[in-house]
């Protein structure tokens, strides 16, 4: 068979795999792969340079699905190129318990980079692996030794380019001159409400230029041979990112082709047997997949193991001729801590002074910066309020610029990439501009840092607009997230060692106003911090009223632990509870000898939201909190008049007393 026959069955075949997975599951969006399959198989059999038998290999080029409710597309493309994904799978499309849900989930589906879905997030994704690879090759490249070198690679649609987050990191992209970031844009003018000419008559492609973009066009999205010269120009264009414009029909070949109705719905019976007949593809067999296609693309096998054993012989001379870097990459892609790093973290001492938690992080982060040397980030233009610059970091200060919801997807690249662990800030109000990010890597468990600051209103004059109010419940309603509101500035500390040691995004809520530093012992309050919540301080008898607080009105809980017990006699635990999320982690009996379930008299202290405070302080406890917005004052005056002071605490604390008499 020549070759070009064989290329145009193998793209057939990719077409009308993810028609019959959508066709079976009943469910999904047939028309992207039916269109873009073309350009989508060009790049997997002329440029990917990966190895299926080892989905994690480092110097794989990457390559995201932003456009992820075409997942029909890259399950096939993953099937046929030899990945650990069966037959059995893709029929199993959309079903429970299957690697191949309705859009790309990383570390469900080997060879899925990241989980896409919600638009924008892959193409900003693809930033951050795009910068970290570039951090990498520019610190540990040397002559002769390209150890890491490899593209970044995204298919997107209009409906990406739309979303915001994808302007913001586009931008970045252009900024940053990353030569080795190549999208494939699937233009085919289509989106779930019709033409995209209701809402999207902009120039593209000027636009891009505009960000600093190479920009190519390829007016028919069947013409392999021109998606591969693009693609070879996009490489050769090493001084800023690429965007290629395919013009493609969605559906291409089917009855409901270059027509909304069959991006999100199964073509039905009918238009599937009239698109088999479109592509002269057998009608009663279902995945059908011809012997040619099977061999020509499950090449990739031996083409992936060859170029990963080429490259670990070239990491092994690397190691020979330059031992200690090759010591310091591995341990950078193994994800390895620098022994006895925890040693840098800085102790805090009470007599110091009061410390803004923000401050502390600063130094903390600089500090663990200084000997963990791949911990690299920024902040959202607010790095002098944030304290997220390294006095010390060189390149590895990243300024992103007025856009938090860039900042979030492109650390999660730079997390799925490896070899960095990125941070970024911004003031915790302005988590909400971020959340799409923050909720995708929580599903992905990725491991990223968030550094909020400005945590109250303790902002003070700036007003409600810059008040956090119901954001800290809010992040802590995302699974998998564990979020922390040290009390001060040893809290912080520890804090920050549960960030770089977890599994999962952490985010850090911090202060602007100073905080007294605890007076206690550093070990329990690191090992309390570890818990989520510990007794800070108890009672001088047994318990009849618990204090719970976290952050700054920590402090506050402790000088009314001193009214209640010296001016009132009734004894009065304080339990500082930074983390929620590593509180429920806790065995019972932990949680039980902290909040013992016999004294339900609970006083719950945070300048925040009082949602899901009641599940601490029981039915028959209280929370002093904020449950509207705030205002413009200083801060001292705003906390006194929402009744964040000792009088109100204490008067809280004796109203709860009757519910506990015999």
């Amino acid at each position: 068979m020549h070759a070009d026959d064989v290329d145009e069955r193998c793209v057939t075949t990719l077409r009308l795999l993810a028609v019959d997975m959508v066709e079976q599951a009943k469910s999904g969006h047939p028309g992207l792969p039916l269109g873009a399959a073309p350009m989508a198989y060009v790049l997997w059999r002329r440029h990917l340079r990966h190895n299926p038998s080892d989905p994690s290999w480092i110097n794989r080029d990457r390559f995201i699905l932003s456009a992820g409710h075409g997942s029909a597309l890259l399950y096939a493309l993953l099937h046929l190129t030899g990945y650990d994904l069966s037959l059995e799978e893709l029929k199993n499309f959309r079903q429970w318990h299957s690697k191949t849900p309705g859009h790309p989930e990383y570390g469900l589906t080997p060879g899925v980079e990241c989980t896409t879905g919600p638009l924008g997030q892959g193409f900003a994704m693809g930033v951050g692996m795009a910068l970290a690879e570039k951090w990498l090759a520019e610190k540990f490249n040397r002559p002769g030794f390209p150890v890491i070198d490899h593209y970044t690679y995204a298919l997107v649609s209009d409906g990406d380019l739309m979303e915001g987050v994808a302007s913001e990191a586009a931008s970045l992209a252009g900024h940053w001159k990353l030569g080795k970031l190549i999208y494939l844009y699937d233009d085919n003018h289509i989106t779930i409400e019709g033409d995209t000419a209701l809402t999207f008559t902009e120039d593209v492609l000027a636009r891009f230029q505009a960000y600093g973009w190479h920009t190519q066009r390829v007016g028919d999205g069947n013409d392999l041979e021109a998606i591969h010269r693009a693609i070879e120009a996009a490489k050769a264009a090493s001084d800023r990112p690429s965007l290629i414009a395919v013009r493609t029909v969605i559906g291409y070949g089917s009855p409901k082709a270059n027509n909304a109705a069959c991006h999100g719905e199964p073509l039905g019976p009918d238009a599937t047997r009239r698109t088999k007949e479109c592509y002269g593809w057998p009608l009663e067999e279902p995945f059908h997949v011809p012997d040619e296609v099977r061999r020509t693309m499950g090449e990739a096998v031996n083409e992936g193991r060859r170029r990963q054993e080429a490259w670990e012989s070239l990491m092994e001379d690397y190691a020979r001729a330059y031992p200690e870097e090759a010591a310091l990459l591995k341990a950078y892609l193994n994800g390895t801590m620098p022994d006895g790093w925890e040693k840098s973290l800085p102790v805090f001492d009470p007599a110091a002074g009061p410390v803004a938690t923000r401050n502390a992080s600063g130094k903390v982060l600089n500090a663990v910066a200084s000997v963990v040397t791949n911990l690299m980030g920024g902040s959202a233009d607010l790095a002098p309020s944030n304290k997220t610059f390294l006095s010390e970091g060189g390149s590895r200060n990243l300024h992103f610029g007025v856009r938090e919801h860039a900042m979030g997807a492109i650390l999660n690249g730079m997390a799925l990439h490896g070899g960095v662990r990125p941070y970024g800030g911004t003031f915790l109000v302005f988590a909400d501009y971020m959340r799409p990010s923050i909720r995708l890597a929580a599903l992905m468990k990725t491991k990223v840092i968030y550094i909020f600051t400005h945590d109250s209103i303790g902002v003070g004059e700036d007003g409600p607009t810059h008040q956090p109010i119901e954001q800290l419940a809010s992040l802590r309603a995302i699974p998998n997230l564990t979020v922390l509101r040290p009390a001060d500035a040893n809290e912080t500390a520890a804090a920050w060692k549960i960030a770089l040691e977890a599994d999962g995004p952490v985010a850090l809520a911090l202060t602007r106003q100073n905080v007294p530093v605890l007076d206690g012992d550093r070990e329990k309050i690191f090992q309390g911090v570890t818990r989520g919540a510990y007794v800070l301080s108890e009672s001088c008898a047994p318990a009849r009223v618990i204090l719970i607080a976290t952050g700054s009105e920590t402090h506050l809980a402790l000088e009314a632990q001193k009214v209640l017990e010296q001016g009132k006699g009734i004894p009065t635990r304080v339990v500082s509870m930074p983390s929620w999320e590593l509180f429920e982690r806790q065995e019972p009996a932990y949680r039980d000898a902290v909040l013992p379930p016999d004294v339900t008299a609970r006083c719950a202290i945070e300048a925040g939201s009082s949602m899901g405070w009641h599940r601490w302080t029981g039915s028959q406890g209280s929370v002093i909190a904020v449950d509207r917005f705030g205002a413009s004052a200083p801060g001292s005056v705003l906390m006194k008049n929402f009744g964040f002071t000792v009088e109100n605490v204490v008067a809280a604390a004796l109203a709860l007393l009757p519910l506990n008499r015999e």
